[in-house]
């Protein structure tokens, strides 16, 4: 059996494969968190961690917008809503519960248990990822049947 045979489903075309679709938000995920982190390393060096939450709050937008990038035209098969505002709003607050879970894990870690902000972003980033997967394939890309 070719290789391209078994990576095929894993990159290409729409799929209600659940696992496909979890590896897929991996992905993406992993690729937000590469953009995330970067500002945030970039941010907190040139500027200090005096901001430590508003550069969290800055990236983590911008790796918000990566996953919805790659949650509407390669992970998911299915949209539940029709209107793309709405959809976008929808994800926009499962994001913004994800924000102030990063927040909140962020001060706990860095801020109240002393660990470096970079290894505060990896535990976090484990926990939210969780929560973003989960809330956003019931609420936005669960099959219809």
């Amino acid at each position: 059996m070719r290789i391209q045979t078994l990576l095929d489903p894993l990159f290409r075309g729409r799929t209600p494969n659940l696992w496909v679709q979890l590896f897929r938000y991996f992905v993406s995920g992993a690729s937000a968190v590469i953009v995330d982190a970067s500002l945030l390393a970039l941010l907190t060096e040139l500027f200090g961690e005096d901001l430590l939450l508003l550069w969290t709050a800055l990236s983590f937008s911008v790796g918000l917008l990566v996953t919805y990038l790659f949650s509407i035209l390669w992970v998911f098969d299915s949209r539940n809503l029709d209107s793309r505002a709405a959809e976008m709003t929808v994800f926009a607050l499962i994001g913004v519960v994800g924000l102030g879970l990063t927040e909140m894990l962020m001060w706990l870690f860095a801020g109240r248990l002393g660990l470096h902000y970079l290894i505060s972003k990896g535990i976090t980033v484990v926990l939210v990822f969780i929560w973003n997967f989960v809330a956003k394939k019931t609420l936005l890309f669960r099959n219809k049947r």
